[in-house]
């Protein structure tokens, strides 16, 4: 094993853009099967130890429930019920339309009654095109498809690391079928008002203060893998503040906004990537609160402990 081995983004483009699509199918089966939670945080994946999972849905009066599972090591999809019942099929060599009509297929099979809302891609190029439609992206790249999951696992335990230092609210560590990225999210008390022609998505997102660290594997506007923060909203004189380490820099958004980056090539050849990471995550995070006001002091969780007791016998 190699700590942040390399994917790069040319290399596996087009697996990424039919791997990108697969998990937006069943993300939207997640979304239709899941109770609301707060900033969406029903919907994401989470990781296991072979790949990514939806987490058990769908519960109703008599007990049943559902869950879908993608396996990255045997590239195979797998629902699941409560009652022990499953049905699997692999993944490699499927387009788009073949696997919406598999999953489809597997959900009757379990007697499963999910109704996905708007199906087709949410904010892809081809977001008009239903996916029982989209016979265009079919590649598969096995070995690609495996090192995505394994960065996703250790990106995924590094930005636990992370979370564990601050004990105010905080999202999940959870991985985004929308922008297929991973990401951390704090928040602070402050309500953020939105106009009525922002998007409901964004609305319930951002409707509190933030700042959301992350990582996500490029796409054809940054086609580069990259660790990312940002505050939402964004405060005067964020990019001011200096980041760790020196690799790390200030980009600006399309939107006139700026976001703190750490380009993946350049964190996993340095000497120290885990450190150099986490110096980044951790100055992105002091530039936001601080230059928004957030109490740092008052949230800190040194060594993921709160009580004053156990922390002095730490």
């Amino acid at each position: 094993m190699e700590l942040f081995p390399p994917l790069p983004y040319a290399e596996w483009r087009a697996t990424k853009e039919t791997l990108h699509r697969f998990a937006q199918v069943v993300g939207k089966v997640r979304l239709a099967a899941s109770p609301r939670r707060n900033h969406w945080w029903n919907v994401p994946y989470h990781l296991t130890g072979r790949g990514i999972t939806t987490r058990p849905m769908g519960l109703d009066d008599q007990g049943r429930f559902f869950c879908i599972d993608f396996d990255f090591v045997d590239h195979r999809l797998l629902v699941t019920t409560g009652s022990g019942r499953e049905v699997s099929f692999p993944l490699p060599g499927l387009s788009v339309a073949d696997f919406y009509r598999r999953l489809q297929s597997a959900l009757t099979e379990l007697d499963v009654s999910v109704r996905i809302g708007l199906p087709h891609p949410f904010d892809l190029p081809d977001s008009d095109r239903p996916f029982d439609e989209d016979t265009e992206h079919r590649a598969y790249d096995q070995e690609s498809v495996n090192r995505y999951w394994v960065i996703l696992s250790q990106v995924n335990l590094v930005l636990e690391e992370y979370a564990a230092e601050w004990c105010g609210k905080t999202s999940p560590v959870h991985h985004f079928w929308h922008t297929f990225d991973i990401a951390v999210t704090r928040f602070s008390d402050t309500v953020v008002p939105h106009s009525e022609s922002v998007d409901p998505v964004t609305r319930e997102a951002y409707s509190r203060e933030v700042i959301s660290a992350g990582f996500w594997f490029g796409d054809p506007a940054f086609p580069r893998a990259a660790f990312y923060s940002y505050t939402a909203p964004e405060p005067t004189g964020l990019a001011r503040h200096p980041l760790q380490p020196a690799a790390a820099s200030w980009v600006e958004r399309g939107t006139g906004s700026r976001l703190a980056v750490l380009e993946y090539e350049k964190a996993r050849t340095a000497s120290s990537p885990r450190a150099d990471v986490l110096a980044f995550l951790r100055s992105a995070y002091r530039a936001g609160a601080e230059t928004a006001g957030w109490d740092i002091e008052r949230n800190a969780c040194p060594g993921g402990v709160t009580d004053p007791v156990a922390a002095q016998r730490a």
